[in-house]
């Protein structure tokens, strides 16, 4: 697990960066650092469950947000017919930047949920005794 969190330190702090010309650089800055701190922290076996759910619901909820947004996932599945994501990083079609956002919350939230499932396999692994 502590390589899988280091890949995504970096991940998420690298994405994070590249917000920095983002029109909205306020806002998903710190979503990609909060990933990258609770990656961080459970490298360190420091898990929080306030945090973890703070990100589960600020994930998922925005994710859920931008799916049903008027140029979010859903208008680019079916209106769009799922134009390709990866053309040009200068998303000028803003049904391309809404659906590449709800792939990065969905990705942070998938990290913030292994972390999380680890965690709590490792808290409730109970001692085999042969004798009970």
């Amino acid at each position: 697990m502590k390589v899988f969190n280091i890949l995504f330190i970096i991940l998420f702090v690298v994405s994070a960066g590249l917000q920095y010309n983002d029109p909205d650089p306020y806002l998903w800055m710190p979503i990609y650092l909060y990933a990258a701190l609770l990656c961080y922290l459970a490298i360190k076996n420091k898990y929080y469950p306030l945090t973890y759910f703070i990100g589960f619901g600020g994930y998922l909820g925005y994710a859920i947000y931008k799916v049903f947004d008027r140029n979010g996932v859903i208008d680019w599945i079916t209106v769009h017919h799922e134009e390709s994501l990866v053309q040009t990083m200068k998303a000028q079609k803003p049904w391309i930047e809404e659906a590449r956002e709800f792939f990065g919350l969905l990705i942070c939230f998938i990290v913030l949920l292994i972390n999380w499932i680890v965690y709590k396999r490792y808290k409730y692994r109970l001692p085999k005794n042969r004798f009970s």
